[in-house]
């Protein structure tokens, strides 16, 4: 094979590639009927559980909750969810789901802009609606999710999408949902592979945080020119920004990423010189300076609990027992993964290490509905099953914390999702082909 037939054929893989991982499950339709849940054990997540209890939703909205028998006076439909659960959908606070789909072909990867300053950014508009990653995670019982930009010191701002529709648009619940900032290190690194003395480290950081500081500072005299004289030249990053400098419902918060105790203390004091909201995405060390953290009302979401210690002397259970550590301190916080888009599916396992050690089941269920709905700014419509929000919510045969279970039905905004996917498929199709050949694959 020439040089020239080479390049050919890998062009026309990579052209390939990705119509071999497009989503091909029909998107679901607008409700058009009432349907009552009924029978069902209702996992409200902000009141009581309720036994034997009922969810009614009309037009995508959740019009009656409640106890006991329940009649359909006029044209709808009732499931019967005996023996079921009925949970709100789960939420995946931090993702790059519709944003990636291969990490080795990087057209397919839209969470890396270019640049250090961008928070014109907004991650929702590069969603892919058709990715074959989002019905996997959907079926999962996984809903709703944030999507954040990767790259960059100042990254853009995250957005909050619903795990179904035609576009970007349809899936868009929240465009703006806070500006991204990846804090610099506080600590020089110490490992082989480190190319840099422990001074340059610590230079290279302070001239980092001093780019950061000098941006925000650009970014309110900007504003203030503005509000003084409109005829100020618009300058499209500047404008981007105005959301978390604002008053009231339209504020939003910076989610910055740290870890070690150093760069969380550094970012929340920084914060405060801007009477910024904050909350911190990782937060290791963060129970360590819980007084501080609620003292500046600043939430932590955790990157996921299937990790290893990050320092010799820590625990072995470090990142299994963080989320009951914060949950004792009194500190705001709520569960992401922290697994790439492919693995988004295995939020809820990382729940249920939690539990094993030492949190309690109802916490870990709203680490992943309600708490992660108030970090993404939501929660007035989705993470919890109340009159008047959205009925995107689950019926599951048991809690999703347990592997073993199976979500049965799934609803965004009162629409029937199509649970199957690629993988469901391949079950099937193998396991017709072992029934022709006359073997039990019943799986029993």
């Amino acid at each position: 094979m020439t040089k020239h037939h080479t390049h050919l054929t890998l062009a026309a893989l990579a052209l390939a590639t990705p119509a071999l991982a497009q989503d091909l499950t029909h998107k679901a339709p607008p409700q058009d009927h009432l349907i009552a849940i009924v029978n069902a054990t209702v996992h409200t997540i902000s009141g009581p559980t309720i036994d034997t209890g009922y969810v009614v939703f009309e037009h995508g909205v959740i019009t009656q909750v409640g106890q006991g028998g329940f009649n359909l006076a006029g044209p709808g439909e009732v499931i019967d969810a005996t023996g079921k659960h009925v949970y709100p959908g789960l939420i995946g606070a931090v993702t790059q789901t519709g944003l990636t789909e291969f990490g080795s072909l990087g057209d397919t990867v839209d969470h890396n802009e270019l640049g250090q300053f961008k928070p014109e950014v907004r991650a929702a508009t590069a969603v892919n609606p058709d990715s074959a990653i989002i019905p996997v995670t959907r079926s999962a019982g996984i809903l709703v999710t944030g999507v954040f930009p990767t790259s960059g010191r100042v990254r853009g701002r995250a957005s909050v999408v619903q795990l179904d529709g035609w576009t970007w648009e349809d899936m868009t619940v929240l465009g703006d949902a806070g500006l991204v900032i990846s804090w610099p290190n506080a600590r020089p690194i110490r490992a082989p592979w480190m190319n840099r003395s422990e001074s340059e480290q610590r230079d290279r950081s302070r001239k980092e945080l001093d780019q950061l500081s000098q941006f925000f500072h650009q970014a309110r005299t900007y504003m203030q020119a503005r509000a003084i004289d409109p005829t100020v030249t618009i300058d499209i990053r500047f404008e981007a920004m105005r959301s978390v400098f604002a008053d009231g419902p339209q504020r939003r918060p910076v989610f910055i990423f740290a870890n070690d105790v150093d760069q969380i203390t550094d970012a929340v004091t920084w914060a405060a010189t801007y009477d910024l909201s904050v909350i911190l995405v990782g937060g290791r060390d963060a129970p360590l300076v819980a007084e501080l953290l609620k003292a500046h009302g600043v939430g932590v979401i955790v990157s996921g609990t299937h990790k290893f210690p990050k320092r010799n002397d820590s625990n072995y259970d470090d990142a299994f027992t963080l989320p009951k550590r914060l949950q004792d301190a009194g500190i705001r916080w709520c569960l992401a993964s922290g697994q790439s888009a492919a693995h988004e599916r295995n939020l809820m396992h990382n729940a249920a290490t939690a539990v094993a050690f030492g949190l309690s089941q109802s916490d870990a269920i709203r680490a992943i509905t309600l708490s992660a709905a108030e970090m993404l700014g939501v929660a007035d419509t989705l993470g919890s099953i109340d009159i008047g929000k959205s009925a995107t919510l689950i019926i599951a045969d048991g809690t999703p914390l347990e592997i073993t279970t199976s979500i049965e039905r799934a609803f965004i905004d009162g629409r029937d999702i199509d649970l199957t996917n690629k993988q469901t498929k391949l079950n099937d199709k193998y396991r017709e082909k072992y029934r022709q050949l006359g073997v039990d694959n019943s799986g029993n």
